[in-house]
């Protein structure tokens, strides 16, 4: 016997945590009763359990690296009708992106119908580090990146630090070129905390996610991880 939300996330219906949402919203029966205890156990061997009346079945777990160009969505759907990250990789399974980039951010992003592994990767307390590439307008100085490794003040709290260092300037342009890393997932957080210090950006790419990089891989392509980068992933968060 399993928990309700673990088998929901176990078959790639969504993470751990959204799953608890629909648990008690009333959208999970198991045999044909509604569930709405967050915690309750079942048995998918035994049990029908079934989310919006779309019956569960447990998936084999896949796991991709997809590099996504800017211009794509990091959804499994959009109304407007724009291309996700789902139209990327391959169809035979339902995945959801682990995390979100910006649609003008391009880079780095997972994908997996495995709402475990999703959870560990995005939770800020598991301090996952992600490394952007930022082109900004204007020339920081080493003092005004020293506010982001101390940590910066946005409208929703203050960051934790950040590890910053430019790579090249331009000075005829007036623009500079600057690696980031930080292991916090907030809305837009990258531009919000160049911008906060007086160089916004003009363009951002994701080019690490823990041990995972882009090695290989042009815009638009993706790849399956491989075991060893999902336990070592694993291993990461988890300690």
């Amino acid at each position: 016997m399993e928990r309700l939300q673990k088998l929901i996330a176990q078959a790639g219906i969504t993470s751990r945590r959204k799953a608890e949402k629909l648990i008690e919203e009333g959208r999970v029966y198991v045999n044909g009763n509604q569930v709405k205890e967050v915690g309750a156990k079942a048995d998918l061997q035994t049990d029908e359990i079934s989310v919006d009346g779309v019956p569960l079945q447990k998936e084999e777990p896949v796991y991709y690296l997809l590099y996504k160009p800017s211009g794509v969505i990091s959804s499994a759907g959009d109304d407007k009708g724009r291309k996700t990250v789902i139209d990327l990789v391959p169809g035979e399974f339902r995945v959801f992106p682990v995390g979100r980039l910006d649609f003008d951010t391009s880079g780095l992003i997972v994908l997996t119908n495995d709402g475990e592994f999703a959870n560990l990767l995005m939770h800020p307390k598991y301090r996952i580090h992600k490394t952007y590439i930022a082109k900004v307008k204007g020339l920081p100085l080493r003092e005004d990146l020293k506010k982001l490794d101390r940590g910066i003040v946005l409208e929703d709290g203050k960051t934790a630090p950040a590890k910053t260092k430019v790579i090249k300037t331009d000075k005829r342009k007036g623009t500079a070129v600057v690696e980031i890393t930080i292991h916090e997932g907030r809305n837009r957080q990258v531009r919000r905390m160049f911008d906060a210090i007086g160089f916004p950006v003009m363009k951002l790419k994701r080019e690490r996610y823990g041990i995972l990089d882009l090695k290989g891989l042009n815009a638009g392509d993706w790849r399956e991880l491989k075991p060893h980068e999902v336990k070592t992933l694993r291993e990461i968060a988890e300690k």
